[in-house]
Parts: structure tokens; C-alpha cells; sequence
């Protein structure tokens, strides 16, 4: 049995079709000036269908230190989500990919897995360790969960038409979720979001900034490198105005830009940040 999933970046829309799919890897980062400008509207649209989510990293020559420390600081990841070195460019080495994974192991292994991303020449006639982290995502264009490598696979890419197109090597979504996080759907039942806070508006400072805070940061609206703040200062309005443009549904009525979260934007806010 296997997962059927797509792995997009900055070439693909943010409303690709999630039918049939368990799975969206995501283009994060590449190198250390390169970050994907869809990527957190195409992470909100796959928490919004309840796939798992993963990201995935393009090396180039270079540290692989500050590569690694620039992709877990931009990559809109929650705690679970795997991370992946996507190895292709021919100026990257072996060691050089070992020495990424380690950093990013390093970084994030104790909440992450953590893997690699390359195609079937780079396996075979590049890779002299055999390390792939914690899961070989491997691309070789024959028939689906059939790679012609003798390793142990955990994801592989058969197809790029029409885009990137994957298995995973689980019995379904739950055994993926349960190996990228540790566990299934939430055992109480469905997720209620918290209440509306009274008071939270733009401007005010209120501890229920903060909830408001990690709920845009876990679904890819706010940077992690802003500080939580009792504030709902402009860092905050601006990210409420991203998770607003990718649904506008939750917008208020007759504004393009809107700062302010309302009691129907929360609700759905918080079920894509910790929803089932």
C-alpha cells in the first residue's frame, strides 16, 4: 500500500488540486537568499485539506551550515513536518550534503525528520555514504513504487507530468502522519478552536495576541523569527492580511486589505494551525 502525493514550488499555483492526495511537499529555500513566495499560501492550502505537509531545500555551493540554519528559519514548518535536502546541483557534493542534513538534524532533529531529495543518477553514481537522513525520497520516472535502487526508499517521485508527483510507502495517510509526527488525528475527536478573545482588534495589547500569534506562525502566515508579543502590532496585522488574501471568504466585506481577524477568521484560523 502507499500515499499518493506532489511536491510544488514557486512554478505551481496555490490552489492546486489536493483531490486524491495524502501528502504536499513544498519548496522552501534555496541557498541563503532564496525563499519561495507562494509557499505559505500553498502550506495553508494543503492544512486546509488536511494533508501532511513537508518542505524541502535546493543546495548550492556553500556553507552548509548557514544553508541549513536560513531553511528551518524561513520554511513555514509546524513541529512534525518533514524536512528534506533537495540534492541537484552538480557543484554540491557528498560530503556536502552529509554535512547539511547533520546541521538541519542538529537544528531540528528533535521535532523533524529529516531527509533527502535526488534523482536516481545522483544515488548511484554520486552518493558515496549511503546517509539519506531520515527517509531517501528518490526520483526516478518509471512505473510508481517501483524505483530501481536496492536502498530502502521512503517517498518516490515517478513522474513530472503534468508536476512532480509521488508515493510514500505507508499503508495510508494516518501511518504517514503517525511517522512524520508521532501520532494520527486527535483521539478526543474532532478540534474545537478556542474562543473568540473580547478585545483582540489591531492596535490593543491582550494576552490572546500571542494564541493569535502562534496560529499564524504554525500555518505559514508569520515569520518564526517574530517575537510573541501581548501586542497586535503591525507584524501581526500584516500576517492576518496574508491569511485573509489566501481566504478571503474570512475577509471583511468590501476591504482588499484586512488586518483584523474576526470571530469566523479565528475559528478557521486555529483549525488549520491544530485541526484533525
Amino acid at each position: 500500500m502507499t500515499v499518493k502525493g506532489i511536491d510544488v514550488s514557486s512554478y505551481q499555483s496555490a490552489t492546486f488540486s489536493t483531490s486524491g492526495l495524502d501528502f504536499v511537499f513544498v519548496k522552501a529555500t534555496e541557498g541563503t537568499s532564496y525563499v519561495n513566495p507562494k509557499m505559505r499560501d500553498q502550506v495553508a492550502h494543503a492544512r486546509a485539506a488536511s494533508l501532511v505537509v513537508g518542505f524541502y531545500h535546493f543546495l548550492r555551493p556553500g556553507s552548509m551550515k548557514a544553508q541549513a540554519a536560513y531553511f528551518v528559519e524561513k520554511a513555514a514548518s509546524a513541529k512534525g513536518d518533514p524536512l528534506f535536502a533537495d540534492w541537484e546541483d552538480p557543484g554540491v557534493s557528498c560530503a556536502d550534503k552529509d554535512a547539511f542534513l547533520a546541521e538541519v538534524k542538529r537544528l531540528r532533529g528533535a521535532t523533524h525528520r529529516v531527509g533527502l531529495y535526488c534523482n536516481l543518477d545522483y544515488w548511484k553514481r554520486r552518493d558515496t555514504t549511503g546517509n539519506a537522513g531520515d527517509a531517501l525520497w528518490i526520483a526516478d520516472y518509471v512505473t510508481a513504487a517501483r524505483p530501481r535502487i536496492t536502498a530502502a526508499w521512503t517517498f518516490h517521485q515517478y513522474t513530472d507530468r503534468p508536476l512532480d508527483t509521488n508515493v510514500g510507502k505507508f499503508a495510508d495517510r494516518a501511518a504517514l502522519r503517525r511517522w512524520a509526527t508521532g501520532s494520527t488525528t486527535s483521539p478526543s475527536g474532532p478540534y474545537t478552536p478556542p474562543a473568540f478573545p473580547a478585545g483582540l482588534a489591531p492596535g490593543k495589547s491582550k494576552p490572546s495576541a500571542k494564541g493569535l500569534q502562534r496560529a499564524l506562525k504554525t500555518c505559514g502566515f508569520m515569520p518564526k523569527s517574530v517575537k510573541e508579543s501581548d501586542h497586535y502590532g503591525p507584524a501581526t496585522q500584516a500576517a492576518v492580511a496574508r491569511f485573509h488574501n489566501a481566504h478571503p471568504s474570512y475577509r471583511a466585506a468590501g476591504k482588499k486589505t484586512d488586518p483584523a481577524i474576526g470571530p469566523r477568521g479565528w475559528a478557521y484560523l486555529h483549525r488549520l494551525a491544530y485541526g484533525n
